[in-house]
């Protein structure tokens, strides 16, 4: 705008509209506030918050709001702010109908306890969460502001996510005194991909900084997950690592762990008989370092998830998991998915299983089981896991042969909520040993996967009319086998009154051969397999 001076001339000023001030700020989290527990045409529809309640959705809209609209306005610092005043309306106002809606972007009152003060008035949050918004780096004066609440006396965080924002040396040093400040109420830390795109020099300082601040500390959890850490990586967090005999849960997914880096794990954690999950997904470990990593589940009987999935294992590695995973007698998750174990390191694993009564979960897709490490581990989870729910043995290229095993495992498993067999070679009659298993006693089945197993018009029909019935029935892929267009048009039929429940079926072969004729190249094989179907298919009529 324009103003004249006392001698008449005039002079540009500029109005900066951003940041707002704090007061600003405040005012806005009390009409936020006011507006989430007072009935509207919105709450009406999807309902009110208690104060407390509101107070901390505000809050927290409001932090989310100001950090996008600020890191728009620091990409136009030349501007007046009014670009990053419009956006922070708009994101509050988003938010708010999110929270209403109980969307994506709404703050979940449950991740949050809501202790009162002595007045049993004002809420005071235990979540400190940087990690929404735009990933993007954070630099030493972003830190002092964005760490400040940190800093507050009597604050009580027990829960920091610093996920998913890079720190610099300059944010470290200004987060490292704040983070030994509150070290001693802290439980939870994530400091997942945390160092994004720094260089390694740096990135292994901040690593530094971050564990000599929590050292000592007395977490339950752990995420230093997708940092790229690498054994100089785990070192850096090693002060941190190995005062924490008292972890209940460590996560390093997408790390880089190596066969050096994970000796350098089973070094650093300390022998806990607390620690209940221990997550290794997506990392470069191979054989030897599936070695090392079998040391630290030998130290842990408490152990209920393990994940050592996507993680180049082979024979070796998975007889040397196998033998210590059977010491863990209270695991109820087991997920080795995408290794090379081999049919040896199969027959081992089976062993292991017969000893794990608990088991609720277990994946064990892409190993390269074949048949006979399908039929052991079958044969040992029929007559162990009694209260199994997930079974997944997808990509294991087994065939009808394996096919009685995991029928007679199938049938026993009355807690079943998922099957996925999908990208084997059962075939027509594989798959209906599997589906005459179901009935009245797999109530709970939810969703079923035989996709890419070669099956044809007749099977599929049986494999379908055996789920649709199920109560409180999910989801069906039966895709990418050889069934005709005939045949997917009786499935679609089948599924007229739930079609939500019948998964997609563009990549079957439209020229699929159907089971119904005996013309078929293979003659006698298929009429076999059409008088096995007249005797399983009791619910079918004449056509």
């Amino acid at each position: 705008m324009d103003a004249k001076t006392s001698n008449g001339e005039r002079r540009h000023i500029t109005i900066k509209l951003w940041p707002p001030s704090q007061n600003t700020r405040k005012m806005l989290v009390e009409r936020m506030t006011n507006n989430l527990s007072t009935p509207t045409i919105f709450t009406q529809k999807y309902g009110t918050f208690s104060n407390a309640e509101a107070l901390i959705h505000a809050e927290r809209i409001e932090e989310l709001a100001f950090s996008t609209a600020n890191q728009h306005y620091e990409q136009e610092p030349d501007g007046d702010g009014s670009a990053a005043v419009q956006l922070y309306a708009k994101e509050c106002s988003k938010l708010i109908l999110d929270v209403l809606k109980g969307g994506a972007g709404s703050v979940k009152i449950e991740e949050k306890e809501i202790p009162k003060s002595e007045d049993d008035s004002t809420p005071r949050e235990t979540v400190f969460d940087i990690s929404k918004g735009q990933r993007a780096f954070i630099e030493e004066d972003e830190a002092r502001t964005l760490l400040a609440p940190l800093k507050a006396p009597g604050n009580s965080y027990t829960k920091i996510c610093f996920s998913n924002r890079s720190f610099g040396l300059g944010a470290a040093n200004v987060a490292g005194p704040i983070l030994a400040s509150i070290k001693a109420q802290l439980k939870e830390v994530d400091l997942s991909d945390f160092v994004a795109g720094r260089p390694e020099v740096e990135a292994l300082e901040v690593m530094n900084i971050f564990s000599e601040a929590l050292e000592g500390s007395k977490l339950k959890y752990l995420n230093i997950s997708d940092n790229a850490l690498g054994e100089k990586g785990v070192r850096a967090f090693g002060k941190l690592l190995k005062s924490q005999p008292g972890l209940e849960e460590l996560y390093l997914m997408n790390d880089g762990i190596s066969k050096e880096a994970a000796r350098a794990v089973r070094e650093l954690v300390p022998s806990t008989d607390k620690l209940r999950v221990l997550h290794f997904h997506n990392n470069m470990t191979g054989d030897e370092g599936a070695v090392a990593i079998s040391k630290i589940l030998d130290r842990c009987p408490s152990l209920e998830d393990f994940r050592c999935s996507s993680t180049r294992v082979g024979s070796e590695g998975g007889t040397a998991l196998s033998e210590a995973l059977a010491k863990c007698t209270n695991l109820k998750k087991l997920d080795l998915r995408d290794n090379i174990f081999g049919v040896e390191a199969g027959l081992k694993l089976s062993e292991a299983i017969s000893k794990l009564e608990c088991l609720e979960e277990i994946y064990l897709s892409y190993l390269n089981l074949e048949d006979d490490g399908a039929i052991a581990i079958a044969d040992a989870l029929k007559d162990s896991a009694p209260s199994l729910e997930v079974l997944d043995m997808a990509g294991n290229d087994i065939t009808v042969e394996a096919a009685p095993a995991l029928a007679a495992c199938i049938g026993k498993k009355t807690s079943l909520v998922k099957l996925n067999l999908s990208e084997n070679d059962l075939k027509d009659d594989g798959a209906i040993q599997i589906v005459k298993m179901f009935g009245d006693g797999h109530s709970k089945l939810k969703d079923v996967d035989l996709s890419q197993n070669s099956l044809r018009r007749a099977a599929a029909r049986l494999v379908a009319r055996a789920v649709v019935g199920l109560p409180g029935f999910g989801f069906l892929n039966v895709d990418g086998n050889a069934i005709s267009d005939d045949g997917v048009d009786e499935l679609k039929e089948i599924f007229k009154l739930c079609p939500e429940k019948l998964g997609p079926l563009d990549e079957n072969d439209p020229d699929g051969e159907d089971l119904d004729e005996k013309e078929s190249a293979d003659g006698d094989g298929d009429e076999e397999l059409g008088e096995k179907l007249k005797k399983l298919d009791v619910n079918e009529g004449e056509e």
